[in-house]
């Protein structure tokens, strides 16, 4: 301030010197004009002259006066920048936080950070709590609050340590033993497997399974009078458990691919050749109804020669054995097949250490709790194990075999239901042994940030996509309004608003016309799986939304009928039950439903829900049909009406029905008759046969002869989905 000052004094005292000097100078020069200008001018001449000592009391007047207006500026500027420094709250922040991190980094509520985002290109609606946010709006946020930004290296660079359970390395040659070969059955549906399968074990499998299908992967220990044990895999052979016969050659050694004699390469046949392939599984071949007077084994295996399977008769490597599953003929002949190609393999495994294996099935078991039936890999499962699948983990409480029968151990190839589960496996996880509970609760915690971790990673995708949509359609609205005033754009908004606001309700009633909510119960994982596998295929939404609410293992539930019914949804079970109470509280709320043993019953009973959702189609029933045969007109009042004189041909006309006027194969009018007489008398009903009179409600129509008259009625037909499922 003091610099300020005496800057200005030397600038003020330079000035008055030079006007001093300027005074002077003019003095002289006004002195010898003084007598010419003093008698007109009196006044004026006297006031030319300024005395230099009323010039330095103004400005000393005018400095004081400065000195006292810095000061008290400079006094007032430093108060406010003090008090603002020492609000300024410094908040640290991290990238990816969510808004719910931010707010409590903050110390304000949620409110505060939309109040901040208000203004911004960031979809308000669509967030949440716990919605990661972009640097970029972060420091938005942060500027608009008034508060200082500080990034945390420590958020950023904090990775967290890997606690997850994996399998053991190899063993060593020398500790590995020889185990049983763990042997798939493949094929098409009703080519046999099951029977086959059912031969094998003398029990009668396939007599209990729903419409004969074979709905879920079984595993069964099979012993041969020969003394060795083989493991068997049943998997379905329908198109719908695709993904299940996938899951089976994952965890197989040999594949025997059962073909029909006299049915030949089918679809699901191609499709298991393929997975055994992905599984670099070798094949044994079984061709099935052997036994039957049509049967040509023959013909099946040049038609397995487009798939590069070729059997030893045609100089290949695979096996090919000719069998009869109904009657058992021939079945050792595969047995021992199977038996001397494991032999090749030279198949061992560790039975030491902790157990390894893969979930084959899972189901929930009323008086069990969840239950799986499991391939041990390697080591040997015990009572009081502690295993971890998935994001579930088991303290083993109980093993028991296909039978039922329960067992103290269970070995490498040998299937084994455990019960001691906290949670549902999937099918197809992994088993790994780990030492303890809290091993277990470690490995589960750290899988299921894993999975959330991914799942953040999907949404921050998904946000950051709608916010460049938002952005797009911010931009487009401005460019449309650009050029008008805001009068006129405020009454262009306006009308927008009001037209959307009359459609909403009609839209909404169209949509939910339109949209097909379900919940779907299986009473195993994998049949979940393929139903689920199914509705992948769906593709006819343009026709109507099939959107999928909640799907889960187990009998129907209060649960699923109160989601139904939020959802006007139907619930569809397979192989579940549901309890007369259930189905009382379903029929109170309006609730469909739908129980179900065969899959493709399902799926047609949903194709037949996805049709009664559309729109029918309107069908014209013909009732009878007439020829022109002359023409003519009738004076009725001061009009002249055209009447067609016409015969019944076929059927009946019925004046109260539709019509339709054909003429040389095209319909060139639609309508109603305004009268139909027969000679002179108007009647309802014309028979095949008579003759009549009629005209129509549009007199611009002419007739001609030869023209022909339809009677016809519309009825409302259901329209069948697009949606094919494959089957």
């Amino acid at each position: 301030m003091n610099q300020k000052i005496l800057k200005l004094e030397n600038l003020l005292q330079f000035h008055t010197v030079s006007r001093q000097l300027h005074s002077l100078g003019q003095r002289r020069t006004l002195a010898q004009w003084r007598h010419v200008f003093s008698s007109v001018y009196p006044v004026w001449t006297t006031q030319l002259y300024a005395r230099p000592w009323q010039t330095d009391m103004f400005i000393r007047a005018a400095l004081s006066q400065y000195r006292l207006l810095v000061t008290k500026k400079e006094e007032r500027s430093k108060k406010p920048q003090l008090s603002s420094t020492k609000s300024r709250k410094e908040v640290e922040v991290w990238i990816g936080m969510t808004v719910e991190e931010l707010a409590r980094a903050m110390g304000k509520d949620l409110d505060c950070i939309y109040e901040a985002l208000m203004n911004t290109a960031v979809d308000i609606d669509s967030l949440e709590a716990d919605s990661h946010l972009d640097e970029i709006w972060i420091k938005e946020v942060i500027k608009n609050t008034g508060m200082k930004l500080k990034w945390s290296k420590l958020k950023q660079d904090k990775v967290r340590e890997n606690k997850d359970a994996v399998r053991r390395p190899q063993a060593d040659p020398a500790l590995l033993t020889p185990r049983s070969p763990v042997v798939t059955i493949m094929g098409h549906v009703d080519h046999g497997k099951t029977t086959l399968l059912d031969k094998l074990r003398k029990t009668q499998v396939a007599a209990l399974e729903a419409g004969g299908i074979t709905q879920h992967i079984g595993a069964f220990l099979v012993s041969l009078p020969s003394g060795e044990k083989i493991t068997f895999l049943d998997t379905p052979g329908h198109a719908a458990f695709s993904s299940m016969r996938a899951r089976g050659a994952q965890v197989t050694d040999i594949v025997i691919l059962v073909v029909a004699a006299d049915d030949g390469v089918m679809k699901q046949t191609v499709e298991s050749i393929q997975h055994a392939r992905d599984a670099q599984v070798p094949i044994v071949l079984a061709i099935n109804k052997c036994d039957k007077a049509e049967a040509d084994p023959e013909k099946v295996k040049k038609e397995l020669l487009a798939y590069d399977v070729v059997c030893e008769d045609y100089g290949g490597d695979i096996q090919a054995v000719h069998i009869s599953a109904l009657t058992g003929n021939n079945l050792m002949a595969l047995a021992e097949a199977t038996i001397a190609l494991a032999e090749i393999l030279e198949l061992k495994a560790d039975p030491t250490g902790p157990v390894e294996g893969a979930v084959i099935e899972s189901f929930t078991d009323k008086g069990r709790g969840p239950v799986t039936t499991a391939l041990i890999q390697r080591g040997t499962l015990r009572k009081g194990s502690i295993l971890v699948a998935g994001r579930s983990w088991a303290k083993v409480r109980l093993m028991f075999d296909e039978n039922g029968k329960t067992i103290n151990e269970a070995c490498p190839s040998m299937p084994v239901g455990i019960i001691g589960w906290r949670d549902l496996p999937s099918a197809g996880d992994d088993i790994l042994e780990v030492e303890s509970e809290s091993r277990a609760r470690e490995v589960v915690h750290w899988r299921k940030y894993e999975q959330e971790q991914e799942k953040n990673k999907e949404d921050l995708k998904i946000i950051e996509e709608k916010r460049k949509e938002h952005q797009e359609a911010h931009q487009k609205a401005r460019e449309k309004y650009g050029t008008l005033s805001w009068k006129e754009r405020s009454f262009i908004k306006y009308q927008e608003r009001k037209e959307q606001k009359s459609l909403k309700p009609k839209k909404k009633a169209e949509r939910d016309l339109r949209v097909l909510p379900i919940i779907i119960k299986g009473d195993v994982d994998g049949s979940v799986e393929a139903i689920l596998d199914i509705m992948e295929t769906y593709d006819a939404s343009h026709e109507c939304e099939l959107e999928l609410v909640h799907f889960g293992v187990g009998d129907i539930s209060e649960n699923d009928v109160n989601l139904a019914e939020t959802f006007c949804g139907v619930i569809y079970g397979f192989g579940v039950s549901a309890s007369s109470v259930i189905q009382q509280l379903a029929a109170k709320k309006g609730v469909k439903i739908k129980l179900h043993k065969i899959i493709y019953h399902l799926i047609e009973d949903l194709q037949e829900e996805l049709g009664s959702r559309l729109p029918p189609s309107v069908k014209e029933d013909p009732i009878g049909e007439a020829s022109i045969l002359a023409t003519f007109s009738v004076t009725e009042g001061k009009k002249k009406v055209p009447v067609a004189g016409c015969r019944v041909q076929k059927g009946q006309l019925e004046k109260q029905k539709k019509f339709k006027l054909i003429r040389n194969g095209h319909i060139i009018w639609k309508g109603s008759l305004t009268s139909l007489k027969h000679h002179k008398d108007d009647i309802l009903v014309v028979k095949t046969g008579m003759d009549c009179g009629l005209s129509l409600d549009e007199e611009k129509v002419e007739f001609k002869v030869g023209d022909e008259i339809v009677c016809y009625e519309e009825k409302e037909v259901l329209v069948k989905t697009s949606w094919d499922p494959g089957f």
